[in-house]
């Protein structure tokens, strides 16, 4: 190979490094942060939520996602968005009302009793989604609402009613209404973050905790509180938000990208939720949880105050998700 080949080819070489590199540079690397455990159905939707949002960008936006709270808990991931540390992070919408205090609201209890409500309400009610479209100026916004189902008791002794609540100590996360609502049935509450936990059950620390099945199997609550009480009390799903500062640096085509992998990775998050939870529950007997279904109709009484005390604070927000939901509930029967 002559002098002059040699030069020409090292100058391809250079420019073809050059692209790479700038290419490379070029790719946006986001931070997603969430509570659920490696394999769980929330991770599961997040390493999906990834893939299509490299795929839909074409590699210019690369998620790396952080599972049982590596970066943060829940509402320091929610801080995080507002603060720039975290792009991406689901959870609870409970868990937002920190920030819009009429979000409370959605965990009211009893609101609806089935999959198919709950979704209808998260999509359709005019409430909700006036109440969503306040959240950019607090620093994120809802892409989606991903599924973790309906909360539940787990508990380190017996319980099936809220005669037996009396004397019990049961974790709550930040939210007032569940909070009012577990006081109502006659739990003492203890607040603290869903990554300390286990370890406070197993300590004695409180006797149970409540949230949806899916949570409770990919936690492993059962583990240290083996009664599993199905009340189905609140209906839980999962907002995927996205930091609004990151969102106003993406390009029209990102945005759409982005969009698109949010509602795909939802509509995933909602049939495995669904579809599991028949198999988690028979995985935890098999483990040995004693799970129970009882009367509903004490714990719906025990709650009626609930309602009331909300409409102390909130005023008439409180009666129009009430009415949003009463007619999704008469739309479609529950099961």
């Amino acid at each position: 190979m002559d002098r002059r080949t040699i030069i020409k080819s090292l100058g391809l070489a250079a420019a073809a490094l050059a692209i790479t590199g700038t290419s490379a540079l070029a790719q946006q690397v986001l931070r997603f942060s969430h509570t659920d455990n490696p394999g769980g159905s929330r991770d599961q939707a997040a390493q999906l939520f990834a893939s299509k949002v490299a795929e839909y960008s074409e590699g210019r936006l690369k998620v790396q996602v952080y599972p049982s709270g590596q970066l943060a808990n829940d509402p320091k991931a929610i801080e995080q968005l507002q603060l720039g540390g975290v792009d991406f992070t689901v959870s609870a919408t409970g868990s937002y009302a920190t920030h819009l205090a009429s979000l409370n609201l959605t965990a009211m209890p009893f609101l609806v009793d089935s999959y198919e409500q709950g979704w209808d309400l998260y999509d359709n009610s005019d409430w909700l989604r006036g109440e969503f479209a306040k959240l950019p100026e607090k620093g994120f916004r809802v892409l989606s609402t991903w599924e973790a189902g309906f909360r539940s008791f787990t508990t380190s002794k017996p319980f099936s009613s809220p005669e037996e609540a009396k004397g019990m100590k049961m974790r709550v996360f930040p939210n007032d209404m569940i909070r009012w609502t577990m006081e109502a049935i006659g739990f003492q509450t203890v607040v603290m973050p869903i990554t300390d936990v286990y370890l406070a059950i197993q300590q004695g620390t409180v006797d149970g905790q409540e949230n949806p099945v899916d949570t409770i199997k990919s936690l492993r609550f059962y583990e240290v509180a083996p009664y599993l009480t199905l009340t189905r009390h609140v209906y839980s799903p999962l907002p995927l938000t996205v930091s609004e500062a990151t969102w106003q640096r993406f390009s029209d085509a990102d945005k759409d990208a982005v969009t698109k992998a949010a509602q795909e990775s939802a509509a995933f998050s909602r049939n495995l939720v669904q579809s599991s939870e028949a198999r988690q529950l028979d995985e935890m007997t098999a483990a040995g949880a004693i799970v129970t279904t009882p009367d509903i109709g004490p714990f719906r009484e025990a709650v009626k105050s609930v309602y009331d005390q909300a409409r102390g604070v909130y005023g008439d927000e409180v009666d129009k998700i009430l009415a949003d939901a009463a007619v999704i509930r008469a739309r479609i029967p529950a099961n």
